[in-house]
């Protein structure tokens, strides 16, 4: 890196907005800012470095909650779940179903009590706005992503489509909650999970080719913790090496914030960001990441955590 990371971190800190809260109940410290940073878009992506933790979903939720209630967001995609989240939409409306029992025969990373509380809140939303209710999308069957959905450049290529065609027909804002590697703004994404590598268009990269400035991508990011895995802090060139030296628990940062050139160089220049899928080595951490852009390409903002635990699988109790 060329850049001076004193010069970084400082900037990092002057634009810093704090996170203390831990709870979904609790209401974000800054809406104002948060507010401004959305401004017009119509599709919000919140993509998660990894699916496993409990302090990233815990953020995604409360982010969705904001969006909702004050911005006028109505639809969630959680994605690649398009059979359930078809039957999670009747559930939301109408109260009728077992949204445990549903979230049972979820994607793996879905299945799991902080989604189940996003869940009941939009329950508990849509009855007190009947006419008004937040839906959770869901393609027509013929759109649904599957195991013969074609290779992944097909297949991100669909994650984007249905996205574009629910706002087409519903006109709703939307919140899209993902993984990293296909919600980022990529024009041609280069991940490296341990041996495999995949190059192609994200999801992300074809929305923002839709929407333009429309789409706004947030990356869910974090430093060290212990989830399923184990994760030690990231290698000096990630970009969450930088965002680490931030002395918060949990911050947020708009990237498109004024800063001198040494700032606009390090936010333009080829990035490396952490991605964890269900296979990862804490030994081989370099092997497990985003490159093929710059961060300033892939995100308009980041939420940081300086630490992540695991999520709570369906039927654990409240720690």
């Amino acid at each position: 890196m060329t850049t001076s990371i004193d010069t970084l971190t400082q900037w990092v800190e002057q634009h810093a907005h704090p996170l203390p809260a831990s709870d979904p109940e609790q209401p974000l410290t800054d809406p104002a800012a948060l507010r401004q940073m959305i401004g017009a878009a119509r599709v919000v992506a919140l993509g998660a470095a990894t699916r496993d933790a409990h302090e990233l979903s815990v953020t995604a939720h409360r982010i969705l909650r904001f969006l909702v209630e004050q911005s006028g967001f109505r639809s969630l995609v959680l994605e690649g779940d398009d059979a359930t989240s078809a039957a999670l939409d009747a559930y939301v409306r109408t109260g009728i179903g077992d949204p445990r029992a549903l979230l049972t025969e979820a994607r793996s990373f879905w299945r799991t009590e902080e989604i189940l509380e996003v869940v009941a809140w939009i329950r508990r939303y849509d009855e007190l706005h009947p006419d008004d209710p937040v839906r959770i999308a869901h393609p027509e069957p013929e759109g649904r992503v599957t195991a013969g959905s074609g290779d992944l450049g097909d297949i991100e290529r669909m994650l984007a489509d249905n996205v574009i065609r629910w706002h087409t027909d519903t006109g709703h804002k939307i919140v899209y909650w993902g993984g990293t590697t296909h919600t980022v703004a990529a024009a041609a994404r280069n991940v490296l999970l341990g041996e495999q590598r995949v190059i192609h268009r994200s999801a992300g990269g074809h929305l923002r080719q839709h929407f333009g400035a429309g789409y706004l991508s947030v990356g869910l990011t974090f430093d060290h913790g212990s989830t399923a895995h184990t994760f030690p802090s990231p290698p000096a060139d990630f970009a969450e090496a930088v965002l680490g030296r931030v002395e918060l628990d949990a911050y947020l940062l708009d990237l498109r914030a004024p800063g001198p050139d040494s700032v606009r160089t390090w936010l333009t220049e080829p990035a490396k960001t952490r991605v964890i899928g269900p296979v990862y080595d804490p030994d081989n951490d370099d092997a497990f990441h985003l490159s093929g852009g710059s961060l300033g390409e892939w995100f308009d903002l980041v939420v940081h955590h300086r630490t992540v635990t695991s999520i709570r699988p369906l039927g654990s109790p409240r720690g």
